[in-house]
């Protein structure tokens, strides 16, 4: 059993270490572009809003660190659920023509997404460092905290929707504009304060946009959610991850006939 399951460790391994030199290969820069693309969208992002939403004496702290951070936390999910959800088809041959267990691929393709996100992180602090600002221990654990419950989010959703992607191709469609919208309904630009209380309460019940705003309070003002807050998003993660692995084992028999 133990040899089993580290073969499946290897064998995500390598899919995952293929994806990620796949993607850049052919491109002059390679590499490099898993941070400069974010950065890119950084700088024009901060361009346009630092004046709108953080004028003079508006009493918001580090507003391109907020920025920038939560952006690079929100393209994480954005490309994690994106790949996650086109893993099965776009690995056909691996699914129709050898016997590679299906889970496998999705977290692979997972992966794939966080190894670009750890090279964004580097970028965070070398940011960080640039203006002189250090976080301090807890809001880097409750950092770290988020990020696991961000890729958590990111393999629940993979496991709902790649087994039906094989049939339904509309979901891509669809994603990207729901993707698009769940960016302008969480704090990335702005900062919940900005919204009236009523507002607050409905925008947190996006589980990103709770990641992203208490991220941001913590690392920039060591502000964080109330304990008892954290235990239930937690418990909540945890039921749609549970959920998410009951619907792909009742879903996925028949995903090598459908592709």
């Amino acid at each position: 059993m133990a040899k089993k399951h580290e073969n499946y460790k290897e064998l995500i391994w390598t899919l995952a270490k293929t994806d990620f030199k796949l993607r850049y290969h052919g491109s002059v820069l390679g590499y490099i572009w898993a941070i400069l693309k974010p950065l890119l969208l950084f700088a024009i992002m901060n361009f346009v809003f630092s004046s709108l939403f953080n004028p003079k004496g508006s009493g918001i702290h580090y507003y391109s660190l907020q920025l920038l951070t939560s952006l690079m936390i929100w393209n994480f999910f954005a490309e994690g659920t994106t790949a996650g959800m086109n893993s099965l088809l776009s690995k056909a041959q691996l699914v129709t023509k050898i016997y590679v267990p299906r889970w496998a691929i999705i977290i692979a393709s997972t992966i794939n997404a966080t190894l670009v996100f750890l090279m964004n992180v580097i970028v965070i602090i070398i940011f960080f460092a640039l203006y002189h600002f250090m976080p301090s221990v807890e809001s880097i654990l409750f950092f770290a905290l988020y990020i696991v419950l961000t890729y958590v989010l990111i393999v629940s959703f993979a496991f709902f929707t790649a087994p039906w992607y094989v049939k339904l191709r509309d979901l891509s469609m669809i994603w990207e504009v729901v993707i698009l919208a769940l960016f302008y309904a969480t704090p990335i630009v702005y900062t919940l304060q900005m919204l009236p209380a009523h507002i607050q309460r409905v925008v947190l019940l996006n589980p990103m946009a709770f990641i992203i705003n208490f991220n941001k309070e913590g690392l920039i003002d060591n502000h964080f959610a109330p304990g008892y807050e954290n235990l239930i998003f937690i418990v909540i993660i945890a039921v749609i991850f549970f959920l998410s692995v009951l619907s792909y084992r009742k879903f996925s028999a028949r995903i090598a006939e459908d592709i």
